[in-house]
C-alpha cells in the first residue's frame, strides 16, 4: 500500500464506484437548486435525471467551491494517519477552489512538517479531470512515488484534451458566456457550437455547426486531429453527458469505431451538478490525450 492518497474535488465527474475502486478520494463541491443547497455528491442527494429536468424546467442554479475551512477538515485525517497527500483541483481556469486548496495546506504544513502536501491545479474539468486522475491511479499503483506522480501530473495535464458542445443555448447565456443576441440567433439557426479548455484552464469556443447530428460528428473528427496518433490513438476516452444518454451512446459507437487502438471501450459519465450548472442539459463532453493544448 502507497504512502500517499490520491485525492481531487468532486468535480472530476466519475462515479462513486470508480473512486473507490482506483482509491481515489475526493471533496464535493456545493450546488444551489433555486434556494435549497446540495452537496456535488456524485447525484446521492439528488439523481443526475432530476437535477436536469429541474433546470429545464425553470430551476435556477449556482455553485459554491470548497472552502479553506472545508479543505483542512478534509486533509488533517489523512495527516494524521502519517499519509501524504496529493490533491489536485479543478481548473483554476473556472474556479478559484484551487487557491483555497493551496490556503489549507499552508496552513496544515506547519502543523504536519514531516508530511507532504502537494495542490496541483488540473486545469482540466468534468471528464477530463477524471481521466486525468485515473492515469494518476495508474502511475501510483505502478509503484510511482508521491514525487513522481506529481512530477509526471505537473508535466502532462496540459495533454489532456477537452471537447465540448452544448445543444441548448440558453445556458451559455445565463451563465454570460453567450450574448443574448447570439443565443437567440443560434437556436434559431439551430446552431450548436464547439468549444475546448485551452491551456490555461478556460473555456475556449472554437466552431459553429449546425444540427445535432452535425456537431457529434464534428466531436469525433476533433478528437481524430488532436487524439495522440490520430486514428491510431491507444489511449483511454471518456466521454460525459447531462441527461442525453442516447446522443452521448451515438458518439461513443462512433469513436470505438473510428478509433480501434483505444485502451478498453469507452467510459461514459455523467457531467456532475456543478459543472453542468453551467452548461444545462444536452451537454457532450469529449475527453483523450494528446499534443500540449494551445
Amino acid at each position: 500500500m502507497s504512502n500517499y492518497i490520491l485525492s481531487c474535488c468532486s468535480t472530476a465527474d466519475l462515479t462513486k464506484e470508480h473512486f473507490n475502486n482506483r482509491d481515489i478520494h475526493y471533496v464535493c463541491f456545493h450546488y444551489f437548486l433555486d434556494e435549497a443547497q446540495y452537496a456535488d455528491d456524485l447525484g446521492e442527494s439528488m439523481p443526475f435525471d432530476t437535477f436536469y429536468k429541474a433546470m429545464a424546467d425553470g430551476a435556477m442554479t449556482k455553485t459554491s467551491q470548497v472552502n479553506v475551512g472545508e479543505f483542512e477538515e478534509y486533509f488533517e485525517p489523512f495527516l494524521k494517519e502519517g499519509k501524504d497527500i496529493l490533491h489536485v483541483t479543478l481548473s483554476s481556469g473556472i474556479s478559484g477552489v484551487n487557491n483555497a486548496a493551496n490556503i489549507a495546506k499552508d496552513m496544515l504544513q506547519e502543523k504536519y512538517p514531516d508530511r507532504k502536501i502537494y495542490v496541483v491545479d488540473s486545469l482540466c474539468a468534468a471528464c477530463g479531470y477524471g481521466l486525468l486522475m485515473d492515469e494518476l491511479a495508474d502511475l501510483r499503483d505502478a509503484g510511482k512515488s508521491i514525487d513522481e506522480v506529481y512530477q509526471w501530473v505537473e508535466a502532462s495535464k496540459g495533454r489532456l484534451h477537452h471537447w465540448f458542445t452544448v445543444t441548448d443555448l440558453k445556458y451559455l447565456v445565463r451563465g454570460g458566456r453567450l450574448t443574448k443576441t447570439a443565443g437567440f440567433v443560434g437556436t434559431m439557426l439551430n446552431i450548436c457550437p464547439i468549444l475546448c479548455v485551452d491551456g490555461k484552464g478556460g473555456l475556449q469556443a472554437k466552431q459553429k455547426v449546425r444540427t445535432k447530428k452535425r456537431v457529434f460528428e464534428a466531436l469525433v473528427n476533433k478528437m481524430e486531429e488532436n487524439a495522440e496518433n490520430g486514428k491510431e490513438y491507444a489511449g483511454k476516452c471518456f466521454i460525459a453527458h447531462s441527461a442525453c444518454l442516447e446522443d452521448v451512446q451515438y458518439v461513443a459507437k462512433q469513436i470505438e469505431e473510428r478509433f480501434p487502438n483505444l485502451k478498453g471501450k469507452v467510459e461514459i459519465d455523467n457531467i456532475g451538478t456543478v459543472i453542468g450548472s453551467h452548461t444545462g442539459p444536452g451537454t457532450v463532453v469529449v475527453c483523450f490525450w494528446g499534443a500540449e493544448r494551445e
